[in-house]
């Protein structure tokens, strides 16, 4: 019982922390891209807490194999808040509809809502130049002459990321009342010679 109380006491510790080192770093320091900073964030979090917590003497009943277990239980709980609270909310179109709605006093047009997608959310959350920044930092594209172009490590995560929304996303997914595998394969009505090409 004692072991019970010393890890959740040593977790709410954690939580706390985590919560203070995002809030400090998101409002004065530089983010290049918030899902990397908020992993940047975890471990930090995760690295003051395991000594904080051992200088305080929350380890004492524990095991060294044990507290290795509670810091990756540390780390993957920290995982899922960062890519599930401040990633999916600074990037999800879901959340735009609802704000959007709601800054336009509760309802829209269904057949306004593509304008409102084209004409305000690129502008309003900057899309492109956020998903530009994003792919930079990764190392997935370079910007040279104008031209937008995918490095090594880019063609592999496209290559892969493409074979999974072709094999493994769904065939029958719901879109606006009706079953449809348009999602699986979204380039086969594309443009078939684009002009902007480099």
């Amino acid at each position: 019982m004692k072991k019970l109380i010393e890890t959740l006491l040593a977790t709410g510790s954690f939580i706390v922390l985590l919560f203070v080192v995002y809030f400090i770093h998101i409002r004065y320091l530089n983010v290049n891209v918030v899902f990397y900073a908020a992993i940047a964030d975890v471990f930090v979090a995760a690295i003051v807490s395991f000594f904080l917590v051992s200088l305080l003497g929350f380890f004492r009943l524990l095991g060294s194999f044990e507290r290795f277990l509670l810091i990756i239980v540390w780390l993957l709980a920290g995982y899922s808040f960062a890519i599930s609270v401040p990633t999916v909310i600074d990037r999800s179109l879901s959340f735009y509809i609802l704000e959007k709605l709601q800054q336009r006093g509760g309802a829209i047009k269904e057949d306004r809502m593509a304008d409102v997608f084209t004409k305000e959310y690129m502008k309003e959350h900057r899309l492109v130049d956020v998903r530009l920044t994003e792919q930079l930092q990764s190392g997935t594209i370079t910007i040279q002459n104008g031209c937008v172009s995918l490095t090594e490590k880019g063609k592999t995560i496209a290559a892969i990321s493409r074979y999974f929304r072709m094999n493994l996303l769904p065939k029958h997914r719901l879109l606006m009342g009706e079953y449809s595998d348009d999602l699986t394969n979204p380039f086969k009505n594309s443009i078939v010679s684009p002009d902007y090409l480099c």
